[in-house]
């Protein structure tokens, strides 16, 4: 997202992460770092390399058909993948890495909720070789079953290899099931399963049993059940930053890795605890999900001083901001 937020994103970082995540750089993999790329102002999506250990690929948020390799253990871009065969993209929001190896990349966003009448996934095999290189990738067509919509969050599941997508809204998303396996020959119609949060990214864990789903001011994992949500989602205590955009898990599960956009973004590793889930709804099933709580305030989301602080600046700046939204789109 292009959004009139980047210019609010520096004063909030001032309060945004807690000092408990302050690590030594360029020794271990999947660890804090930050992307010194003078390109990737605007990185959208995050995905941990399966080839790769450490290695964890991003993009513009763009029209660029550029993807970048970025090494966790210094920060500095190992590979720069420009695709090829899928014309120009218009907005590309979010990456995921499939279970065939294949990288999947969303060109899904829609910053007016309904200008495009289709939206675009491209994918190709995630190369052997780290270095600059083309790559030759499949385009396919999307479509929703209700309708064009605005979404920043494409996950593929590690096991079924089945792409899902989360709608973005101010007033809460959908999630959307793609077809058992996506065609290059004609329309793929995306069907809402669930409801969710205002979400920026999203992330399957390796072994396919949780999904993360994060946005501005919240970041939960659900219980994944027989294809659908099977939780109400567990806040993960994720720190607030300027723009909060991507997550993935490291290539092991273990942890949560959350990025930003901005000139110079900071890429923090969160790790998994396995606390205690919430209750389903009474009269919940695998297959009727209970509703995602809405975006949650900072006491949802775990720490207190710096996140409170931080909540509050965003959430003045997000009041301002929708504010203007509305009356232009009233205009």
């Amino acid at each position: 997202m292009r959004s009139a937020l980047c210019a609010l994103g520096a004063a909030a970082a001032l309060v945004l992460l807690p000092a408990g995540h302050a690590r030594a750089e360029g020794q271990e993999p999947d660890r804090d770092f930050t992307i010194e790329d003078s390109r990737v102002t605007e990185s959208s999506g995050l995905a941990a390399s399966r080839a790769h250990p450490g290695i964890y690929w991003t993009h513009n948020d763009q029209d660029a058909p550029l993807i970048y390799g970025i090494d966790s253990r210094t920060g500095k871009t190992v590979a720069t993948l420009t695709m090829q065969g899928v014309g120009t993209p218009r907005d590309m929001e979010a990456i995921a890495v499939g279970p065939d190896g294949d990288i999947y990349v969303g060109d899904i966003g829609d910053n007016l909720d309904g200008s495009w009448d289709h939206v675009w996934v491209y994918r190709f095999p995630e190369p052997k070789v780290l270095g600059d290189q083309k790559v030759a990738a499949k385009q396919y067509v999307v479509k929703y079953a209700d309708g064009a919509r605005n979404a920043e969050a494409l996950m593929v599941h590690p096991k079924t290899g089945r792409v899902y997508i989360a709608s973005k809204n101010e007033d809460g998303g959908g999630l959307y099931a793609g077809p058992e396996r996506l065609s290059s020959s004609g329309t793929n119609v995306f069907r809402r399963i669930g409801d969710v949060p205002w979400v920026t990214d999203g992330a399957f864990s390796p072994a396919g049993d949780r999904l993360v789903l994060r946005g501005y001011l919240m970041a939960r994992e659900y219980a994944w059940q027989d294809g659908r949500l099977g939780d109400e989602g567990t806040s993960i205590g994720a720190p607030f930053q300027g723009q909060a955009e991507s997550v993935t898990y490291t290539r092991d599960g273990s942890a949560f890795m959350l990025g930003s956009e901005g000139q110079s973004s900071r890429v923090v590793r969160l790790d998994r605890q396995d606390a205690g889930r919430p209750s389903e709804k009474p009269g919940a099933t695998p297959d009727t999900p209970g509703a995602p709580t809405s975006p949650q305030s900072p006491a949802a989301d775990g720490n207190n001083g710096n996140a409170t602080v931080g909540f509050l600046v965003l959430a003045g700046a997000f009041v301002v901001v929708f504010g203007i939204k509305r009356l232009l789109r009233r205009g």
